[in-house]
């Protein structure tokens, strides 16, 4: 097993439209591959507008199967460049049946599997019921070229047993892509990821987009990062403002250490926790 993983993150700004998106995200793995990075991943709902913002039909266009088209382009920049790829995107699986999805592929362009949004939020400005069914496909983990890795999408993150069953599963590393606006959710993105990463023993890459949106008047504050299973940030914090591209090192055999000090999975009791899973 590798012992040291170059991995990326991308947090950007919607450009306009969907191709110019997706134009732009090849881009950004084309920039890290040259960098060394053997795994990306792209923002929650990367190719569109954070379109929650609204309740409004006409976005259920940006939907499409997955696989499906964008699927398979990825998948084909994935064997180019010899990079794993989690590609967050809107998924129609039929009409009417709508996720919040992250396909995710391996470094010689086989796809994987996908991980559907499981906990949905209804909010001011975070609209999600009216676009998306909660997911149904569990908490799965993927064997990669990297390792084994999870994904959890960004309102996802405030619940702690998605975060644990990821880890029972073996992920080493969890993505979570996200879409999370500053006047809301910004006291908590630098404590509950790192806070998960440690109690979960492994590392988190957390992504949030940039910029204000047609559709919104609150920005999204970026601040994209890697943390480390004893909670400590990997390199700088992204910005809060700008895109970037953020290249981080790894330090895999950081697990072993950790949970050879910390035995968290040894002294779980779950005989005493069912309880808290009782409607």
């Amino acid at each position: 097993m590798v012992d040291v993983i170059r991995a990326a993150l991308v947090q950007t700004t919607w450009t306009g439209d969907k191709e110019s998106m997706i134009k732009a995200h090849e881009d950004y793995a084309r920039d890290a591959a040259g960098q060394g990075a053997k795994v990306i991943c792209f923002q929650e709902l990367f190719y569109g507008p954070y379109f929650c913002q609204v309740q409004d039909s006409a976005y259920y266009d940006y939907a499409e199967a997955i696989p499906g088209p964008t699927t398979e382009r990825f998948q084909a920049l994935a064997a180019e460049l010899g990079m794993v790829m989690i590609l967050p995107m809107y998924e129609q699986e039929q009409p009417g049946v709508l996720y919040n999805t992250a396909a995710v592929l391996d470094a010689d362009g086989t796809y994987l599997g996908k991980y559907r949004k499981n906990h949905i939020p209804q909010v001011k400005g975070f609209w999600e019921k009216f676009y998306f069914r909660p997911g149904n496909l569990g908490y799965p983990v993927f064997d990669t070229a990297v390792g084994r890795i999870g994904v959890y999408i960004c309102y996802d993150r405030h619940f702690p047993e998605g975060w644990r069953a990821l880890g029972l599963a073996g992920a080493r590393i969890v993505f979570n892509p996200s879409a999370t606006s500053r006047g809301l959710s910004s006291y908590l993105w630098q404590l509950e990821q790192p806070a998960s990463a440690v109690a979960n023993e492994y590392f988190i890459g957390a992504i949030n987009r940039v910029g204000i949106e047609p559709l919104g008047d609150d920005d999204f504050y970026g601040q994209s990062y890697f943390v480390d299973p004893e909670g400590k940030f990997v390199g700088d914090v992204g910005d809060g403002h700008n895109p970037e591209l953020i290249v981080r090192d790894l330090d895999m055999s950081l697990l072993s250490t950790v949970r050879d000090r910390w035995q968290f999975y040894r002294d779980r009791r779950p005989e005493s926790y069912a309880g808290l899973v009782t409607p």
